[in-house]
Order: structure tokens, then C-alpha cells, then sequence
């Protein structure tokens, strides 16, 4: 059996993510799955700094050592980091099956605050390539998985199909990825979606305040996201503008050009990432959609008997093993 149609049995053998009555809707997914707690790393790791293009640009990544012949990479979202909840849960899922993992602070991020100056985005998919190129050379006889949430879900989708970037994972997936940046940020604009846009937009002034005081002067002219696009990422990312950075980096566009195994999941219900940019993109053969009626962003709590368990977990093992099972053909 081909890598995609174990992919696809792995996908047919899921059961639909059956949310509890109190997580219907894709903010309540989305904000629930967040709020309650989860397992965190508490094992042996080790602290890597990968360098990017030079010494003063590096990425903090902690590494799970495994037994398998495979390396996951995970990638974290907008404002997030490697002590996400999402990030240490499959981390920990992961390496329970043996595998080697590295969950990996994009540039400033996390523990990797004041080891980088330039502005990490949706995308930047030369930075999870070297990443990746990184642990290609630590691990060279093993199959390397990445897996990126929400932002480097996107930028993931670029790599897959070797835009910015050459050096690719073996199998990717892309969890809620933002493939119209302008649509999502003008989403964020509106209603309840309020509310994480002001989180964010905090939490990347406190970015820049750490990783680029000299220009914290600006930073009274951000009121929200695409402000702070266009004053800080466009023109620190060598865009002309924020149009030009979401456009350029919009990864729907380039998804008939993916051309590794790739799976692509995102929920109908998700608040700031239209589920239309999904139905009426087109994709390379490459390509596995998975499309889940309920989720909201990133959350995917369903209903296991009186409680609830975490859905998106036992999918993305679900999907890492099938790739698995293809290599032991």
C-alpha cells in the first residue's frame, strides 16, 4: 500500500471529532482547548540554538531523544512557543512511540527571546528548513515529520512546496494553517475574534519590546494586527508592505506545487481561518485534505463518554504512523 492510501485509511479510520455540549462552537473549541490543562515534558531534553544565516540569529529548540528511525519536527503558532500545550502534548505523544522529536522556538520565541533580532512570520519557511536541515545532519539515516500549527502551518505548506526554501521534511502536516493572511487578518477584526487579536497583538509588542528595544518607539502606532504588519513585519521581513507580505506569503496559491506527502487539517468552524479558502483552493496529488465539521482553531475536543478527550492528538498519531507504516515496506 502507497504512503497516500495508508494516509487515507488513516483518515477513514478516525472517528469525526463529536464535540461535548459545552464546546459546540468554534470559539468555545477554540478558547476551552487552551484553558484546560494538559500534560507538560517533565523527562530528560536537551537545549539546542540552531543558527540561521548567522551567529546573532539562532533558534532555541529542545530535543527529545528516541529510539525510532524517525524525527518529528513540531512548529509553533502566532505569539506561541514551544511550552504550548498543543506543542508538549504531541511531543509527548510522539516520543512515547519512540520517536525523536525537537519542538522548536521560532526566531525570539519562547526560550529563544533576545538570540534573534530579525522578525520570524507566516512566511518563513527558510527558517523551518534549516530547522529541518539541521536535524537532517544530527539524524541522518532516519525519516524526518514536521508538523506545523496554525502560523507554520502556512509556512510548512510554502516548504512543501519548496517556496523560499529546498531542504523539506519527508511527510508533513499543516494544522489550521492561515493560507489567505489577508482574509484571516481582516477576520480577526471582527466580533468575538476580538478578542485573540488583542492577545496577540500584546503578546507581539512584548516580542519586539525584548528582541528589538531600539524599536520600541513604533510600537504606539500598532492598535492590532495588521498595523503591526504593516509597521513591523512587512518592513522587517523585506516586504514592501503589508499587502506585499500576505500576499507573497499566503501559502493557498502554492498548494498545487506541494510535492512531498502532505496532510492538511482544518475545521469548519474555525473563527479566524475560513474553511473557503480550503473548498476552493486547488491541490497537488500529493496532497491528503482532512476537514472536520467541528474544531474551532487548533481545539478539537470530542466527547468520550461523560467527558471529553483531545481529537487532533489521536489524529496526528493516527497520521505519523501510517507514514511510518509505508517505510517498512
Amino acid at each position: 500500500m502507497d504512503v497516500q492510501s495508508r494516509l487515507n485509511s488513516a483518515k477513514n479510520s478516525l472517528p469525526p471529532c463529536s464535540p461535548p455540549f459545552w464546546a459546540r462552537s468554534g470559539h468555545a473549541q477554540t478558547m476551552l482547548a487552551h484553558l484546560i490543562p494538559s500534560p507538560v515534558l517533565t523527562g530528560s531534553r536537551t537545549e539546542l540554538n540552531i543558527t540561521l544565516e548567522s551567529e546573532t540569529e539562532r533558534i532555541r529548540s529542545t530535543y527529545l531523544k528516541g529510539t525510532s528511525k524517525i524525527v518529528v519536527y513540531l512548529f509553533h503558532g502566532l505569539a506561541g512557543s514551544s511550552e504550548g500545550t498543543y506543542m508538549q502534548r504531541t511531543a509527548l505523544e510522539a516520543n512515547g512511540l519512540g520517536h525523536h522529536v525537537l519542538l522548536n522556538n521560532h526566531r525570539g520565541c519562547g526560550t529563544g527571546a533576545g538570540l534573534a533580532s530579525e522578525p520570524y512570520h507566516s512566511g518563513r519557511s527558510d527558517d523551518l528548513s534549516k530547522v529541518i536541515a539541521y536535524g537532517k545532519a544530527m539524524l541522518p539515516d532516519h525519516n524526518h515529520i514536521a508538523i506545523g500549527f496554525s502560523l507554520s502551518a502556512n509556512a510548512l505548506l510554502l516548504l512543501a512546496a519548496k517556496v523560499g526554501a529546498e531542504v523539506q521534511p519527508d511527510f508533513a502536516i499543516a494544522v489550521n494553517g492561515p493560507i489567505n493572511l489577508d482574509r484571516t487578518s481582516l477576520l480577526l477584526r471582527t466580533g468575538l475574534n476580538k478578542i485573540y487579536e488583542g492577545r496577540f497583538t500584546h503578546e507581539l509588542k512584548n516580542y519586539v519590546r525584548i528582541n528589538r528595544p531600539l524599536d520600541t518607539g513604533d510600537l504606539r502606532k500598532v492598535k492590532n494586527l495588521r498595523e503591526f504588519d504593516e509597521i513591523f513585519t512587512a518592513r522587517l521581513g523585506g516586504f514592501k508592505n503589508r499587502d506585499d507580505y500576505y500576499q507573497k506569503s499566503s501559502a493557498k496559491q502554492y498548494l498545487p506545487q506541494i510535492n512531498i506527502p502532505t496532510v492538511i487539517l482544518s475545521s469548519y468552524d474555525d473563527p479566524f481561518v475560513s474553511i473557503e479558502d480550503y473548498l476552493d483552493a486547488k491541490y497537488s496529488d500529493q496532497c491528503l485534505i482532512h476537514l472536520e465539521k467541528y474544531g474551532g482553531h487548533m481545539g478539537y475536543l470530542t466527547r468520550k463518554g461523560l467527558g471529553y478527550e483531545r481529537w487532533l492528538d489521536h489524529a496526528l498519531i493516527a497520521y505519523i504512523s501510517a507514514f511510518e507504516k509505508t517505510l517498512a515496506i
